[in-house]
């Protein structure tokens, strides 16, 4: 497969995580979200890292502080942050077993959650609802499916 189509398929999974980044549920039904693009960006920076690089979390971070209209950066620090730990440790997190990557991923959710609450609560005062962390587990939840997913769509594909 040919550069731009490897880029053309990874650039459609980055834009279905901003889609469903955004995307409006039913208020009972927002708290468990899954972190969509913390999940992309680990699972394309661990499959691909000389394609996928702190560049693109750094982007895919300020379109969704626009997108959700967050404070500008935010978004943008955490996601480049995630990039850089899973670039620098990639070879390590590839031979992880399933369970031990998706206590990663839950970990990694976490301290994007913490990051961004700590970031917003240093710009204005707001409370910190124990809802906050549902989607910790959910993208725990959803994480096995969703690599096999993505490792389908990389094969089939045949993006490197």
């Amino acid at each position: 497969m040919s550069l731009l189509s490897s880029y053309r398929v990874i650039y459609c999974t980055f834009l279905l995580g901003l889609l469903g980044a955004i995307y409006p549920l039913p208020i009972y039904l927002n708290a468990f979200r899954p972190d969509w693009m913390v999940l992309i960006i680990f699972y394309w920076v661990l499959a691909l890292p000389h394609r996928v690089s702190i560049l693109h979390a750094f982007l895919l971070g300020l379109i969704l502080d626009v997108l959700l209209g967050s404070t500008l950066g935010m978004h943008t620090l955490v996601f480049s942050l995630l990039a850089y730990i899973v670039s620098v440790s990639y070879q390590r997190i590839r031979y992880f077993t399933m369970v031990q990557t998706t206590l990663l991923v839950g970990f990694f959710v976490l301290l994007s959650k913490l990051g961004l609450y700590w970031m917003a609560s240093s710009l204005q005062e707001i409370i910190l609802h124990k809802h906050y962390f549902w989607s910790i587990f959910t993208s725990m939840l959803i994480w096995p499916w969703f690599f096999f997913f993505m490792r389908f769509l990389r094969k089939r594909f045949k993006v490197t």
